[in-house]
């Protein structure tokens, strides 16, 4: 998705930023990184979407998405002891968007 379709004051709000992170510099996540699945124009997401897309997906892929639509929106519980899935690229991605969402 190209960026100029994401509204910029997304990139700095505190729920969007991390999910705009790791859709964008997680392999997998970025290839559903579409309008299928986002809608700029209403700011929503498509979770349930987004969590059937996911149905065949590794369990470190499944993680990644799980965090993301967590940081979103609390209500998407994720369980972080499903980090020992990730190798030290995807864990970067995952500190990284962990500390944006709770970054003052």
């Amino acid at each position: 998705m190209p960026e100029k379709t994401v509204p910029a004051h997304l990139y700095r709000d505190k729920y969007w930023r991390p999910v705009l992170h790791l859709f964008s510099k997680h392999y997998k996540l970025n290839q559903c990184f579409t309008t299928k699945y986002f809608d700029f124009r209403t700011e929503t997401i498509k979770i349930s979407a987004l969590k059937r897309q996911s149905s065949t997906w590794s369990e470190s892929e499944k993680f990644m998405l799980k965090l993301a639509l967590h940081l979103f929106n609390s209500s998407n519980k994720v369980d972080l002891s499903g980090m020992d899935y990730l190798d030290d690229h995807n864990t970067r991605l995952a500190i990284e968007a962990i500390a944006m969402r709770y970054e003052n």
